[in-house]
């Protein structure tokens, strides 16, 4: 049985099982981020990304009806910079983390919106609550939503990401998983214990392989198969010449041979 612990770091809650950490906002009524609450999310998802021990990350929220609608306007108003110190990672800690070779997964369990869904869009399974509301209002403020307009229409369909980015208007949790924007859609009380399972199921995989996998996507989202092809076979990542010179390589072998489960070690 795995041990469970927990820390508060003022808006951010950690829980820690086994080699899943739990991240929480809780900031208020609404989970806005500013700019401190931002700095301390990129401190640890840094310490998740540096942690050997720690395998899957879930990302979610305190309360029932927000998510995250993004940066804090009220923090804003009072003095805090739109282009201030994010802190490592960038605006949430995730966007722009350099060597994330972990799973992340957002449990969206409401509102969701703005910088809120930019920072959703950052992890690689969402999960949502099925009250779950979803959209872009940064149009509205006549500003506009830059990290969701260089990830969304890689995501879903060009023309439905165009609308959300041009209007504004929202989706529904059924909506945005018919689109592909989220996986799976589950009663709210059920929400953060289906999230918890596929973290599970992900921890228990090989860590080795999963980062390797992170690795491959990332870096070959805008190259061509075959630069992509030639980079993997002339061990050109790091996470893939980790994985074919490791004991984990080995023990996935041996364990197919002896028809046991394998037992990961990460190295």
């Amino acid at each position: 049985m795995t041990e469970v612990t927990a820390e508060t770091l003022n808006p951010i809650e950690t829980r820690r099982d086994g080699h899943v950490l739990e991240v929480t906002l809780n900031r208020g009524k609404a989970n806005a981020i500013d700019l401190a609450t931002s700095r301390i999310m990129g401190k640890v998802f840094q310490d998740f990304r540096d942690d050997p021990e720690l395998r899957v990350a879930i990302i979610t929220a305190a309360g029932e009806k927000f998510f995250c609608p993004g940066w804090d306007l009220k923090a804003a108003a009072d003095g805090d910079a739109v282009d201030g110190d994010y802190g490592v990672g960038g605006f949430g800690g995730l966007q722009e983390l350099r060597g994330l070779n972990k799973p992340v997964i957002a449990a969206v369990n409401g509102i969701c919106c703005g910088g809120g869904l930019e920072l959703a869009l950052s992890a690689d399974i969402i999960m949502a609550a099925d009250h779950a509301t979803f959209a872009l209002p940064e149009i509205r403020s006549g500003t506009v939503a830059d990290a969701a307009s260089i990830k969304l229409p890689k995501r879903i369909p060009y023309h439905i990401a165009m609308e959300m980015l041009f209007t504004g208007r929202w989706l529904d949790a059924e909506e945005a998983a018919r689109w592909g924007m989220i996986n799976q859609v589950h009663p709210a009380d059920q929400l953060l214990a289906r999230a918890r399972e596929m973290a599970q199921l992900i921890a228990s995989g090989p860590p080795l392989v999963n980062a390797a996998i992170k690795e491959i996507v990332r870096e070959a989202e805008d190259m061509k198969f075959q630069d992509a092809m030639n980079r993997i076979t002339k061990s050109q990542f790091a996470t893939v010449e980790t994985l074919y010179t490791s004991e984990d390589q080995l023990e996935g072998a041996r364990a197919f041979a002896e028809k046991r489960d394998p037992v990961w070690k990460g190295k």
